[in-house]
């Protein structure tokens, strides 16, 4: 069965559609590029990844091979969020590396079902989804500022790194009623005991 191959239209007013005309029916051709494009919306997990619009440094080489255009090169970018543990904010520099083929349609092979092949369309090539799956491949999906983080007390919310003795005593709810009990027993034990004192 064929893989599902990334054929959508293009956005020709996306900054990461390139052209490569010169390259798609020349084998052997090369060119080198560098750049700066914008981040895409979205290019992340939950709690971390590239702000939309903040700079992607490229540095590309595009080849012209039998099968298509290939891409290989990497991207730097920058990457914020905060810690899954206590909150805090996390910013770091990221290089991703970049590699992906894009097919002629006509030279498009059989791949399995789950497989996705890029297609050169109209000589042009959407490097947004490579971009994409090559950074947030590497982004934690529970980010840390430090791997000894402690987190925050889940009960009342205090930074457990500050308070390194910090802990709520906790009752086990099958526990609590029998708690009440042993507190009206001793409170009876005591007015018995009084009530025995004055009688003598």
């Amino acid at each position: 069965m064929s893989g599902t191959a990334r054929s959508a239209a293009l956005d020709l007013s996306s900054d990461w559609v390139l052209d490569v005309r010169d390259l798609a029916r020349s084998a052997g051709v090369m060119r080198e590029e560098k750049m700066t494009l914008p981040a895409p919306a979205e290019l992340g997990v939950a709690l971390i990844g590239v702000q939309e619009g903040s700079p992607v440094d490229l540095d590309l080489r595009l080849e012209a091979v039998h099968e298509g255009v290939l891409a290989t090169g990497a991207a730097f970018v920058h990457v914020t969020g905060e810690c899954g543990r206590c909150l805090d904010p996390i910013a770091y520099d990221l290089e991703a590396d970049l590699q992906e083929l894009f097919f002629h349609p006509e030279q498009q092979p059989e791949a399995e079902e789950d497989v996705e092949q890029y297609v050169v369309q109209q000589d042009m090539i959407d490097l947004e989804p490579v971009l994409r799956d090559a950074i947030v491949t590497l982004l934690p999906f529970q980010p840390v500022c430090r791997e000894e983080c402690q987190g925050l007390c889940p009960e009342c919310g205090v930074r457990l790194d500050e308070n390194p003795g910090h802990h709520h005593e906790m009752v086990d709810p099958r526990w609590a009623a029998l708690k009440g009990l042993t507190g009206d027993v001793a409170d009876t034990a005591t007015e018995t005991k009084s009530n025995e004192m004055e009688e003598s």
